[in-house]
């Protein structure tokens, strides 16, 4: 089995949407650190089981299966490595969940960069702390097609990393939106449900403020056809307005 160094921490982060990967990898690499990525459970627990990670962290809802019962088959293992979880979801249930299935942490996305590696040092040096914060939302009515603000925040102030990550978006938004549309058009509110999630997450850490509220508001009513069309509408005006990044 593999050992990370004493000084350079190695970490496993578990996470499938590509732009979230990107942002949490990065930020996590900084602190520094040598961070392992896997989009699958599957993939996630052979890295596990071949590595000596210094923690893992592990999204709440993956393709094949979620994180809790990944790390439920670890410890089942005889694998101790604690774990935090992130999650688009900010429900006290979900939150609940996931800590009675083992997590020292719950970190609700998107988050900043800072605030992230805050909940990596903490959970690496055994300090039990609250939920990361999200980074704060606008109201839904008006909301611009890309902030810029909350983008920037989230990435430290790097607009140049801010762009790479919204053409990493706009890149899985097809693929994403008709993913919501299929389960949408059959009322397979399982299928919908996860897939709002992930693109929760990415709109928010791109600044994808319209899709984001659309988002949320498709989650809030499912069967709404107004709320879909709201989706829609919000997808067609992301694609159709440039991504550059405003810095003053």
């Amino acid at each position: 089995m593999d050992r990370s160094g004493p000084s350079t921490p190695r970490l496993l982060l578990v996470e499938d949407e590509p732009a979230s990967r990107l942002f949490l990898q990065a930020a996590a690499a900084a602190l520094p650190a040598q961070v392992d990525t896997a989009d699958r459970l599957s993939e996630a627990y052979a890295l596990a089981k071949t590595h000596r990670y210094a923690l893992w962290m592990v999204d709440a809802n993956l393709p094949d299966g979620d994180g809790g019962a990944l790390l439920r088959r670890l410890r089942e293992h005889g694998l101790e490595t604690p774990a935090i979880a992130h999650t688009a979801a900010c429900d006290d249930s979900e939150r609940r969940r996931l800590l009675a299935d083992g997590f020292v942490d719950v970190a609700i996305k998107p988050l900043s960069a800072a605030a992230w590696q805050d909940a990596i040092r903490a959970a690496l040096d055994g300090r039990c702390v609250p939920a990361s914060p999200a980074l704060p939302r606008e109201p839904a009515g008006g909301a611009p097609v890309w902030d810029d603000q909350a983008a920037t925040r989230a990435l430290g102030g790097n607009p140049t990393h801010v762009a790479a990550l919204r053409d990493l978006f706009l890149a899985e938004l097809p693929a994403a939106r008709e993913q919501v549309l299929a389960a949408a058009r059959v009322h397979d509110h399982d299928r919908l449900r996860g897939a709002l999630h992930k693109l929760r997450a990415s709109a928010g850490f791109v600044g994808a403020a319209r899709v984001d509220h659309a988002v949320q508001a498709l989650q809030a009513m499912p069967d709404d056809d107004a709320a879909l069309q709201g989706f829609v509408d919000a997808t067609d005006q992301t694609f159709a307005t440039p991504r550059a990044v405003r810095t003053a």
